[in-house]
């Protein structure tokens, strides 16, 4: 009998460090997508804020005043 809670004691230890060992990388890996997450969202935004400032610069009073201006000297 003793044999017998010696094997499943040994079998129990190590389903538990095959179990350590899963958790561990399952961990690194969504730690690892949560970076690149976090990276493309920051690129993402710098280029959404680029947008808008082109955007404001077409839509900006004295822009296109400008442009109204270089239009009616080129004619």
């Amino acid at each position: 009998m003793s044999r017998f809670y010696l094997v499943f004691a040994v079998f129990c230890f190590t389903a538990v460090l095959i179990f350590a060992v899963y958790l561990r990388s399952a961990n690194n890996r969504i730690f690892y997508e949560l970076c690149t997450f976090r990276v493309e969202q920051s690129r993402l935004k710098q280029e959404l804020g680029s947008k808008q400032l082109l955007l404001e610069g077409l839509i900006n009073p004295a822009a296109v005043l400008q442009r109204f201006g270089k239009l009616n000297t080129n004619d």
